[in-house]
């Protein structure tokens, strides 16, 4: 068995190394949102889907003889796509709009045609090797595959982000594959000696078309909780390869156990581990920022793996014998796109907020209830507690579930809207003279503005008085001399920093959403009312800039300031040394650069302050408490050279004195998320 399970796990590794990896190349060219990731995992499973159809054609419609010509032939022709790695000056673009099909075309030309061949190894070498020893099971070459995908995952992030930059980890990944083409193609040359088909000595279950459903169901179910797990968790936190990683890793942890042993799955044991985790996991969506964050990632993926337990346990349940294993998979990898495709692509443009995970709880509590039917289990009414047992329960717990759902919904809110970059709300509340307008992305506000026309122009939320943006604009000292300020402010938000501009100004906003463009002409007024001229440019900003250099503009800010929010999360390629040495071909000599790193979970001051070392600067921190009407607390940092603005009292007296003077330096390569941890 050796040769075909160092085939197998050396795919698998390959696999599941190759996602992180594309992955970060391609995220800080659309945004560092959620949905880019999403996007990913919905390429990588229509690819799993891909070559597992491609094992299943090859192993039931050709002769062993053309087999190892045909895969023989597809892995030397892989070979020349290699190395992965996606050209940023064809695929780098500022995309306005939905990027989903950019993003899908990149990765079919940068790696499609490795990843469809590495797809096909598992079910097609499994075969191979049925073929050669039909008295053997094969169905332990799955937990081999599904090992080498585990050991993929769990070193990236803690082995090879920190210890390789993006082009050594292509060049090794690339190096790796040519060994790999060199084994597959020495296992395809091995089936030359299979002996002549005989019956299967394993049971077979009846492929009826329930039965394929069935699989097909609990395949996507899976997935589903799979790829709105890492959403809910993203948009909450951060888009980082670790909250990636950690719920693919338990996914693919499900499919060891059940596939490597019955043992591992009790069906009685996990149904009322599933009747408890619905609830709490509807709790967590709901409480949202109320609960630390350590608290938020071990819900989210208790319930995910409790979830993927019960499905891949039913699954294995009703394998079929391993000769017909390629058919299998075939309608397993078809439920696991089925369930990237209903979050990625459906999901966003069907509901107008994140019900994707409670309806793919839900839709778990509902499959297992049927498969446990279908199998005779119901519990003994007869008994005391009967409505503890597993169907009641969990029954129970999807009351529960919707009463989650449904008591998150805020009254406040008159418009509710979303797209690939998330959700955003707009509501009212207050009374007369404070009655507000609220412009929310997730959980975050992103505005506010009064509705009475003599405070229409009160700057509020995080750039009110005596905010650290506020000072910037007020004491700059060009102010002093009435001369105009050139403004760059990444993100938009409601637009409330236009209400800083003066007669003579130029504010120029960035933003990555275009629906937030719509919202602050549409629905706040502060565009409109500035006194400052307004330009608008759509895209991602750290794009854009960077066209503007390239494109010979010579234009430099007065004021950079960055206000960039994913819900709770900060996009952290606008926070990397590339991204501060773009910052710096843009501000002025005498320019502040101004960063908003309020935030539930993270404390970025060290991030900044390692910006400002490499672009030779002075960083300030000037926190505010939010006391005043209006005003939320807020957390700004400052970086400049302009002694004249850091000599003024009022800036000498509101900064943080006992600010952390520590430093980290992120890269695109890697930014390491706890490092920031508050």
């Amino acid at each position: 068995m050796a040769a075909f399970a160092i085939t197998v796990f050396l795919g698998a590794l390959l696999i599941f190394q190759v996602q992180p990896i594309l992955g970060r190349y391609i995220l800080p060219w659309f945004g560092g949102g959620p949905g880019v990731w999403t996007t990913c995992l919905l390429f990588f499973q229509l690819l799993l889907l891909g070559g597992y159809a491609y094992a299943h054609w090859l192993a039931t419609m050709l002769r062993p003889a053309k087999q190892r010509i045909v895969h023989i032939s597809l892995l030397g022709l892989s070979l020349m796509a290699l190395p992965i790695a996606p050209e940023p000056e064809v695929w780098k673009q500022a995309i306005e709009g939905d990027p989903t099909w950019h993003i899908l075309a990149l990765l079919t030309v940068s790696a499609g045609l490795p990843y469809l061949t590495l797809s096909a190894t598992a079910p097609l070498v499994q075969r191979w090797f049925h073929d050669l020893y039909p008295a053997r099971t094969a169905y332990r070459l799955y937990a081999v595959s599904n090992a080498g995908s585990l050991l993929a995952l769990v070193s990236y992030p803690s082995i090879v982000e920190p210890l390789m930059r993006l082009d050594q980890q292509s060049l090794t990944w690339s190096l790796l594959y040519g060994a790999f083409a060199l084994c597959c193609a020495y296992c395809a040359w091995q089936i030359r000696k299979a002996p002549p088909a005989s019956p299967p000595l394993e049971a077979s279950v009846p492929h009826t078309t329930g039965l394929k459903l069935a699989w097909l169901a609990l395949s996507a179910i899976g997935s589903a909780l799979l790829v709105a797990t890492t959403n809910q968790m993203s948009q909450e936190i951060a888009v980082v390869p670790f909250l990636w990683i950690l719920p693919l890793t338990i996914y693919l942890l499900t499919f060891i156990l059940c596939f490597e042993s019955e043992s591992w799955y009790g069906r009685k044991a996990f149904s009322f581990l599933l009747a408890v985790a619905i609830p709490a996991a509807a709790i967590a969506m709901a409480a949202g920022g109320i609960l630390p964050i350590a608290l938020q990632i071990a819900i989210y993926c208790g319930a995910l793996f409790i979830a993927c337990m019960v499905c891949h346990g039913e699954l294995y349940n009703l394998r079929p014998n391993a000769s017909e294993a390629t058919s299998f998979y075939l309608w397993v990898a078809a439920g696991g796109a089925l369930g990237g495709i209903f979050v990625a692509v459906i999901a966003p443009r069907l509901f107008a907020d994140y019900w994707e995970y409670a309806i793919s709880l839900a839709c778990c509590s509902i499959a297992a209830i049927a498969v446990w039917a279908v199998a005779g289990w119901r519990p003994d009414t007869t008994r005391p507690g009967a409505f503890l047992a597993p169907p009641p329960a969990l029954l129970f717990s999807l009351v529960i579930l919707a009463y989650a759902v449904t008591s998150s919904h805020d009254p406040r809110t008159t418009t509710t809207m979303r797209n690939f970059y998330g959700v955003l709300r707009v509501s009212e509340e207050g009374q007369g003279r404070d009655r507000i307008r609220i412009l929310t992305h997730g959980r975050t506000e992103h505005g506010t503005q009064y509705l009475d026309p003599q405070r229409s122009l009160e700057p509020t939320t995080y750039f009110g008085s005596a905010s650290g943006i506020e000072l910037a604009f007020d004491l700059h000292p060009r102010r002093a001399t009435a001369e105009p300020l050139y403004v760059a402010i990444v993100g938009l938000g409601a637009g409330t920093m236009a209400a800083y501009g003066r007669d003579g100004d130029t504010f120029r906003f960035y933003e990555l959403n275009p629906q937030v463009i719509d919202v602050a002409r549409d629905d706040f007024t502060y565009l409109d009312d500035s006194r400052a001229d307004i330009e608008l440019v759509a895209g991602d900003a750290r794009v854009r800039l960077e066209e503007e250099i390239q494109n010979g503009e010579a234009t430099r800010f007065d004021i950079l300031a960055i206000d960039a929010f994913t819900s709770g999360a900060i996009p952290l390629h606008l926070l990397t040394a590339e991204a501060a040495d773009v910052y710096g071909k843009r501000l002025k000599d005498d320019g502040i650069l101004a960063f908003h790193i309020t935030n539930r979970f993270l404390d970025l001051t060290p991030v900044v302050n390692g910006i400002a070392n490499r672009l030779g600067l002075e960083a300030i921190r000037i926190s505010t408490p939010g006391s005043e009407p209006g005003a939320n607390a807020a957390v700004w940092m400052l970086l400049t050279k302009n002694e004249a603005f850091l000599n003024q009292p009022r800036v000498q007296q509101a900064v943080d004195v006992d600010s952390d003077p520590s430093t980290l330096a992120w890269t695109d390569d890697y930014a390491g998320l706890w490092q920031a941890l508050d």
